[in-house]
């Protein structure tokens, strides 16, 4: 799923290149070609599909030459992950009825790649020939106010060294109790001291015939509008019509839509050391730190009397900064934001 903006990582972040499509950490890769890379060997890179905006056809086409032209689905217009997630699925169960599938944001990270295919390997086994949908729920480490939770059913709690001994294996999935929103830090907090609360990874695992069914009798209005699509898939016509129908599909997120009203709704504990980088700071905890806590991404970059800052300059340019504490620093483009890190909030509005 690559159809986002990345809003809260401008100016690296910008609707003409969002964040997915951009080398984050500085190692020479982009989000989604880092999210591509880690399902190898779990999942034949024939099987792997791509749904993006329209805007970005040619960048993910750039990026991942790998990926058939065929199984890079366009959409028209933003109408959030319910709709996205109905348009691949109802077009893989046309011509694969049999499929196990596996949902996954492009802009995310993961810091333990093996760890997080044996997962995803032990999640299809799962699915394969259940009436269920995994979610994949990442161990809290700290009372996070940026992330959604899962509760899972009392007297069914995994705890992080359980995690480990039973080394990720179907044993430790249960039921799903509710969808937690993003919370204060108090309610966070009382989240992890009562336990059985994950973070919500965005990540599902169901099979095609899970989904179409699902989706048939819980979003029936969005179902309506892919009946209408549906003949047309892999004709001539297809982009012709899901120009025309696509924007009439209810802006709805797949949490809400389904995940909040199933009850066939199953939660993974897993820790593969995940992060959505949903913001600077976010990204600043993924970043090596110097000895004065500064995480920097970029060639040229001297920092004087600095600490705990956060630099992404990767241009060829010198960049010299003194004296800053706790702020960002970010350059893309022509533009140039320095604030500091508490009120990184507000960069969604400042952007206009």
């Amino acid at each position: 799923m690559a159809g986002g903006v990345g809003s809260r990582f401008w100016p690296m972040s910008t609707p003409e290149k969002p964040k997915q499509f951009i080398d984050v950490l500085g190692i020479g890769k982009s989000l989604i070609q880092l999210t591509v890379e880690r399902f190898e060997t779990v999942i034949p890179i024939e099987n792997v599909w791509i749904v993006t905006s329209e805007k970005y056809k040619n960048i993910v086409r750039e990026q991942l030459p790998c990926i058939p032209e065929s199984q890079i689905l366009l959409e028209p217009c933003m109408r959030n992950t319910a709709p996205c997630i109905e348009y691949v699925a109802r077009k893989i169960y046309a011509k694969y009825p049999e499929a196990n599938l596996v949902f996954s944001p492009a802009d995310h990270i993961v810091l333990d790649v093996n760890t997080f295919r044996n997962v995803i390997k032990n999640s299809l086994e799962f699915t394969e020939n259940r009436e269920a949908i995994l979610t994949l729920g990442m161990m809290p480490t700290r009372p996070e106010t940026g992330y959604g939770y899962i509760k899972s059913l009392q007297g069914n709690e995994t705890t992080s060294q359980q995690v480990e001994t039973q080394r990720l294996t179907s044993e430790s999935i249960h039921k799903v109790e509710a969808f937690k929103e993003k919370p204060n830090l108090e309610t966070a907090k009382s989240y992890l001291a009562e336990g059985g609360y994950y973070w919500n990874a965005g990540i599902f695992i169901w099979n095609a015939k899970m989904v179409v069914n699902t989706i048939t009798a819980l979003v029936p209005e969005l179902t309506s509008v892919f009946d209408k699509i549906e003949p047309y898939f892999y004709s001539d016509k297809e982009q012709e019509i899901i120009n025309q129908y696509f924007p009439t599909c209810p802006n709805i997120s797949i949490d809400y839509a389904v995940m909040e009203k199933s009850k066939e709704v199953y939660v993974y504990p897993a820790d593969f050391g995940w992060s959505d980088l949903g913001t600077w700071g976010s990204l600043y905890t993924h970043l090596e730190q110097d000895e004065n806590n500064n995480a920097s991404v970029g060639q040229n970059i001297n920092l004087i009397d600095c600490k705990n800052c956060v630099i992404h300059t990767p241009s060829e340019r010198k960049v010299v900064i003194q004296g800053l504490d706790n702020f960002i620093v970010a350059e893309s483009d022509n533009t140039l934001l320095i604030c500091k890190k508490e009120e990184e909030q507000h960069i969604k509005d400042w952007q206009k």
